[in-house]
């Protein structure tokens, strides 16, 4: 039976490529499946897979609620946790009241932390800009945006570009609910069917646990993708959003 590719999207962060690294370069048996990597920015995963690009990807639980209908959440992959949620950061403001009609850069629509940033504030009434994640932090610096509403490993370097913390959502969410954050989720096409769903989700715990067994081996990679390549913030970045499943 002839090898199955299958379209494998998810973001050039350090913790997607920690967790795909072994999946999309065969370290790990997959049976029949073959990967093609796709790495973009989560919105722009997000919007793709509204419209069913792709065969499996990273996407934003918020983005999740559209698209159940043709992709399955898998168990593995996912990042949920605490103490990592998105922060909105400014340069010259201290409180969300300050930033109503202030234009605030995000890292998308569809994205968890766009959808929190709502909850939080239900009145907020900012000039929203979307922008790649990564952008936002300068954006901010440079006065493009009154503020940024930071995702990622932006949450370890913000304060080195001469921002302020003014509200961790995360926290707040934790506070309000009780409850860890769901940030993103992997998801498969349905039409795929069970048994390749299965094996799917199988393999991106395969390769989850190689990452952790083989921690140095996919370091170039990672660094070759990352936004902010100092091995100090990969390695807490890593450290905050995957969690090795025990047992």
């Amino acid at each position: 039976m002839p090898a199955k590719t299958l379209t494998l999207g998810y973001s050039p962060c350090p913790n997607d490529t920690f967790i795909f690294y072994a999946l999309a370069h065969g370290k790990i048996n997959a049976g029949d499946l073959r990967f093609r990597e796709i790495l973009e920015d989560v919105e722009t995963l997000n919007r793709m897979a509204r419209r069913a690009e792709l065969d499996i990807t990273k996407i934003s639980f918020h983005a999740y609620g559209h698209l159940r209908e043709t992709y399955c959440l898998l168990r593995s992959g996912a990042a949920i946790g605490k103490g990592c949620g998105p922060l909105v950061v400014s340069k010259k403001y201290q409180q969300m009241n300050d930033l109503r009609g202030k234009k605030i850069a995000i890292p998308g629509q569809l994205t968890t932390a766009f959808l929190l940033l709502q909850l939080f504030d239900p009145l907020f009434k900012g000039n929203v800009i979307v922008m790649p994640f990564h952008r936002i932090i300068n954006a901010v610096r440079n006065d493009e945006a009154d503020a940024g509403l930071i995702i990622h490993e932006s949450r370890f370097t913000y304060q080195d570009a001469g921002l302020n913390q003014v509200v961790d959502l995360g926290e707040w969410w934790e506070r309000e609910t009780g409850l860890p954050i769901p940030l993103g989720g992997i998801i498969a096409k349905r039409e795929l069917g069970e048994a390749m769903i299965k094996e799917i989700d199988r393999g991106v715990r395969k390769s989850l646990e190689y990452a952790f067994e083989h921690k140095a081996e996919p370091k170039s990679y990672i660094k070759k993708h990352s936004q902010e390549i100092e091995d100090s913030v990969i390695e807490q970045h890593i450290g905050l959003y995957v969690l090795k499943r025990k047992g």
